[in-house]
């Protein structure tokens, strides 16, 4: 595929910027000045701040406040150092961002499909001491695993507790769930990279941080990129219903041919899935998939040439063997019915040789 236009695959990771997001990134670039600014170049800057944040919040259907942040990472940031709540419960499939920002948190028990049952979640709250953070994401970024978070947020507000949904990979795509705080990383739907938002229902669950965004984060805000995240998150989502046929199709044909789907029978999202190529390495598939001109990631993570267990498939139980030779596809707005079809003879290919070896 070498003469032949790359196919991507790798949504997860990052989205193309939409066209609309472009236009308004440039359209914030003409109003340069300083949304803090007294005077009347930052007034208008700040109007046009405020105007974006109405615009989200309609967006977004949410009724609650909205702190805009250079991304998720710092969103993710602001929720877990500056909550009021002294104990935080963490699930162990949590984005490694979440992770390293909750070192001291406890770990929360989840099943073969790395959910967190309502079950566990309310024997864990029982024995908590003082009002409890809980943080589970919305879906998982390498398995596709929808958490049910409408049954953890009841668990959550019987025990008293606060909810932090990461909605890295759901927001644009399916609604929000009921929850205290929620992440926002606006390249996941076709805004830049470099902005995001904490959405926040009740800010009184938060210590001040900072002299912007109402006093919770410190920093200018970004406002060409916070118009384009807007724009993104305004666009037309018709493309989902044929994500949920491609991704069906991909499954399928998956199977078919031998390998797997990871957490196959868990309600998953139509953009994300991970498949397992029976004795292939991981590494080995994105060598190949990648010279051939196909854009997909590992469901492991390559550091420094090693190839080092997912610690989200490591929470499953998988084996780690298994684990391995696990690689994620993820859908987007511009794919197609014939990348699907030669992804599929792709993995075909690269299956079958390396069986003849």
């Amino acid at each position: 595929m070498t003469d032949q236009k790359r196919i991507y695959l790798d949504y997860a990771a990052t989205t193309p910027l939409l066209d609309v997001a472009k236009k308004a990134t440039l359209e914030g670039f003409e109003q340069w000045a300083n949304p803090s600014s007294p005077h009347a170049d930052g007034r208008s800057a700040q109007s046009m701040l405020e105007n974006a944040r109405s615009r989200f919040r309609s967006a977004l259907d949410w009724d609650g406040d909205v702190i805009f942040t250079s991304g998720a990472s710092e969103a993710i940031s602001i929720a877990l150092n500056h909550s009021k709540p002294d104990n935080q419960y963490v699930s162990p499939v949590e984005h490694d961002v979440v992770l390293r920002s909750a070192t001291s948190a406890k770990r929360l028990p989840v099943d073969m499909n790395g959910m967190v049952t309502p079950t566990n979640l309310n024997h864990v709250l029982k024995s908590a001491e003082g009002r409890a953070l809980v943080v589970v994401q919305s879906v998982n970024n390498e398995t596709g695993v929808m958490q049910d978070l409408a049954a953890l947020g009841k668990v959550c507000r019987d025990r008293g507790a606060a909810l932090l949904a990461d909605c890295a990979q759901s927001a644009g795509k399916m609604p929000l769930p009921d929850a205290d705080m929620i992440v926002i990383a606006g390249h996941k739907f076709g805004g830049p990279p470099g902005v995001g938002a904490l959405l926040v229902k009740d800010l009184k669950l938060l210590n001040p941080a900072g002299g912007q965004e109402q006093g919770y984060r410190t920093g200018t805000e970004n406002l060409p990129y916070i118009m384009a995240m807007t724009a993104a998150l305004e666009a037309p989502k018709t493309w989902a219903g044929r994500a949920t046929e491609l991704r069906q199709h991909l499954d399928d044909a998956i199977k078919k041919e031998g390998g797997s789907v990871v957490a196959e029978n868990a309600p998953r999202i139509a953009t994300i899935a991970s498949y397992h190529m029976p004795g292939v390495a991981a590494n080995t598939q994105l060598i190949r998939f990648d010279m051939a001109g196909f854009s997909v990631s590992a469901g492991s993570a390559c550091s420094s040439g090693t190839l080092k267990t997912s610690h989200v498939l490591e929470a499953m139980g998988m084996d780690e063997s298994i684990s391995k030779e696990v690689i994620r596809v993820s859908i987007g707005r511009d794919t197609s019915r014939s990348q699907i079809y030669a992804f599929v003879e792709q993995w075909k290919s690269i299956f079958n040789q390396a069986r003849r070896t």
